[in-house]
């Protein structure tokens, strides 16, 4: 289903306790501007001061799965902030009060890292799952198989906290289901005393503001606590917080059929003939889709592996016929690096999807973009245009699977003071470090708390929520993510600042300014005008 904004109502509260210092009503503050730069110097020089006299925790890192390499940039390359937002004078102005939790908005492997990580410096995590189980959306696809082995999907806090209960890693080389990861990493982890005191299953947050302060007021704003409504079973409760990290994912709002990125027309009324995400041909969705055609819409993982599938399945069901339509004139970027990606299993789905495409077992539209679908006789009819233009209809459709990507859920920050990129919806530092237009998932650059920041001092959107609507993301990029900016909220900047990160390359994409040398001698193992035609696609 599509991504909508939950609905307002009543609310009941969780906690009763005050905070110890009185915050002014909104109808007496008087709101200050924000770029005055003489108390603003104050505030920061006194807070530096008390920082220098904060004790900092030894973090321990013993049997860290990976030994990821120092960034040649500690700090990414987030621009610097001479706007009066500096990207760590929000954690060193007056914080709410100590004694609250940090609030982890999503129960998944990022949230239950950042809980780890809160947990090793003696903060108080308070984690909201809207799902009735951690990692409720890798639970939406089990079957499927990572294509990043276990070293890459290891959390160093998590494992240190699972080891001193006797707990025994999987082969960091084995490559887990998606179940797998729930079932012999979160849900152990989940079960640790101190981790299921702190976690609120199936209570889902519907908005964030500050108490006493609706987005318009400025002044004592940063000592006052976070307030959360949520769901909690279907009953509206209010939790409160000094800090909150929104690692909700955005697994759960997918982006629509539409090529201009609304529904294309008819698509609410023929919901019912629409998968969104990756479905179980050959498991629990077998009836749905064996003997139908069935349209696959999308160019990335998911729909590699949704085609692979189906392709199995008609393997046994001749009847099942597939089509495959894509909104890239170019194919370079779905088939992947091959034997040249630094994870074979993820070269492997594109080298296998390539063969697949070229066996004829499926008829396939590239540069299709989609407009409408309308009931026919025959099954659903989806029109569109080609690349050039020129209308063209897919007819007799029987399912689609739409797995063109997905979104940011941004109305429960509607009352925080965000910055985002305007064409990803990332944090505004981060979106030209992750534009999928330039980087591949292997070529995203180390980044941390300050990339990560929000005007809002002391929320954060970290895992795959913070790279908006790009899908580069990797799940150890979000434990380095959750990692910096848990020091920061802890006042080591010294740690929250050495940002370190390995990522294995695609074999695809390279950065603009090596794209030249390899496409002179073909890139990838291709000849030189397909090597051509990466640089052009992946490059820019």
């Amino acid at each position: 289903m599509l991504c909508s904004a939950p609905s307002c109502g009543a609310r009941r509260s969780l906690h009763t306790s005050s905070p110890s210092a009185a915050v002014e009503g909104s109808g007496s503050v008087v709101a200050l501007p924000l770029r005055r730069r003489g108390p603003r110097l104050l505030c920061v020089c006194m807070a530096l001061c008390a920082h220098r006299s904060v004790e900092r925790k030894h973090v321990t890192s013993a049997d860290v799965p990976i030994q990821p390499a120092p960034s040649a940039t500690p700090w990414g390359a987030a621009p610097s902030r001479q706007d009066g937002h500096s990207l760590a004078d929000g954690l060193l102005r007056a914080a709410p009060r100590s004694d609250l939790p940090v609030a982890i908005l999503g129960a998944g492997p990022v949230g239950l890292a950042a809980s780890a990580r809160l947990v090793e410096r003696g903060l108080k995590p308070l984690i909201l799952e809207a799902g009735d189980s951690v990692g409720a959306h890798l639970l939406q696809y089990p079957h499927v198989r990572l294509f990043s082995p276990w070293r890459y999907n290891l959390d160093a806090a998590v494992s240190a906290q699972l080891r001193a209960t006797g707990w025994l890693p999987p082969s960091l080389d084995e490559l887990p289901l998606a179940g797998e990861l729930v079932s012999r990493l979160l849900q152990p982890y989940a079960q640790l005393p101190h981790v299921s005191a702190a976690l609120h299953l199936q209570t889902r947050a519907v908005s964030i503001s500050r108490e006493g302060f609706d987005k318009t007021k400025t002044q004592g704003r940063e000592r006052a606590p976070f307030v959360i409504h949520a769901l909690a079973h279907g009953t509206r409760v209010e939790f409160r917080a000094r800090a909150v990290l929104d690692a909700s994912g955005t697994w759960s709002c997918p982006n629509p059929l539409g090529a201009n990125g609304l529904p294309a027309q008819g698509e609410h009324e023929l919901r019912d003939a629409i998968v969104y995400g990756i479905p179980d041909p050959e498991g629990r969705d077998r009836d749905r889709f064996a003997g139908k055609r069935v349209l696959v819409v999308g160019a990335g993982h998911s729909a590699a592996n949704s085609l692979l599938a189906l392709a199995a399945l008609a393997q046994h069901e001749p009847a099942t016929r597939l089509v495959w339509a894509v909104r890239s004139q170019t194919l370079v970027r779905v088939f992947g690096g091959g034997a040249t990606d630094a994870l074979p299993a993820r070269g492997q789905l594109g080298t296998e999807l390539r063969r697949l495409r070229d066996s004829g077992a499926l008829s396939f539209y590239g540069g299709f973009r989609i407009s409408a679908l309308r009931q026919s006789d025959g099954g659903i009819n989806v029109a569109g245009w080609e690349a050039g233009g020129e209308p063209t209809t897919i007819e007799g459709i029987d399912q689609i699977v739409c797995a063109t990507g997905q979104r940011p859920d941004l109305s429960l920050m509607r009352e925080l003071r965000v910055r985002l990129d305007p064409a990803l919806e990332s944090t505004e530092a981060l979106g030209p470090l992750i534009d999928p237009n330039v980087h591949s998932c292997g070529t995203v650059q180390p980044h941390g708390h300050r990339e990560l920041a929000h005007p809002e001092s002391g929320f954060y959107t970290v895992g795959a929520k913070s790279y908006g609507r790009a899908p580069t993301f990797l799940m150890a990029t979000g434990y380095e993510q959750v990692r910096s900016v848990v020091a920061a909220i802890a006042g080591d900047f010294e740690a929250a600042d050495q940002v370190e990160l390995a990522l294995p390359r695609t074999g695809v994409c390279c950065p603009e300014s090596s794209c030249s040398a390899s496409a002179s001698s073909g890139l990838d193992g291709l000849p030189s005008e397909g090597a051509a035609e990466a640089r052009r696609s992946c490059c820019g």
